[in-house]
């Protein structure tokens, strides 16, 4: 605790004078104690670590995610959706035309069933292949007509999963049908 001040300065100097202190510097005889240091001058710098941390945190999720798969599974994927009315417009003239495809896959033959609006089988050809949705695998299919509307193919993809069989159906006068359907192959090929 402070001393008062002595009223007077010759009072000042006379006490200052016993303790062998100088009030030449305007300082008062008695000495303030000093400060004890402060023990939580360690908190702003929790502040400053917790920031840190996440600075860092982050930085290395950044990394992590530019380095890794990018999920762009088809090469020009921006082109490919700016096309997206030709889709639309393609998927209309093959509704338009009404014809049904069945899609069997049975110990290793694919079976293709196909009708027209009027449920009478449609005769042509078959062209297509199954793909591997994420490697990009392919298996070429050699379709062969079984009676009319009814198509078989050999199908020995090398590994067991899921398998999208892209098929085109060619029938009377040059119409095409697209075939797209996933498949689930329960063994792979000897």
């Amino acid at each position: 605790m402070r001393k008062a001040a002595p009223c007077c300065p010759s009072a000042a100097s006379s006490s200052a004078r016993s303790k062998g202190v100088s009030a030449m510097d305007g300082s008062t005889a008695a000495a303030a104690p000093l400060p004890r240091p402060r023990r939580s001058g360690w908190i702003p710098w929790v502040f400053v670590g917790g920031m840190a941390l996440v600075i860092a945190v982050n930085g290395v999720l950044i990394w992590a995610a530019l380095s890794s798969f990018t999920g762009v599974t088809v090469g020009r994927a921006y082109d490919r959706g700016l096309a997206y009315n030709d889709v639309l417009a393609e998927s209309a003239r093959q509704r338009a035309l009404g014809w049904r495809a069945t899609l069997r896959l049975e110990e290793g033959v694919l079976a293709l069933a196909a009708e027209d609006a009027a449920g009478r089988p449609v005769a042509g050809t078959v062209q297509g292949l199954l793909l591997r949705p994420l490697s990009g695998e392919t298996v070429p299919l050699n379709f062969a007509a079984a009676a009319p509307g009814h198509f078989l193919a050999e199908a020995n993809p090398p590994w067991p999963g899921q398998w999208e069989a892209r098929l085109v159906l060619t029938g009377p006068g040059g119409r095409q049908l697209d075939i797209r359907q996933r498949i689930v192959v329960r063994s792979a090929a000897p």
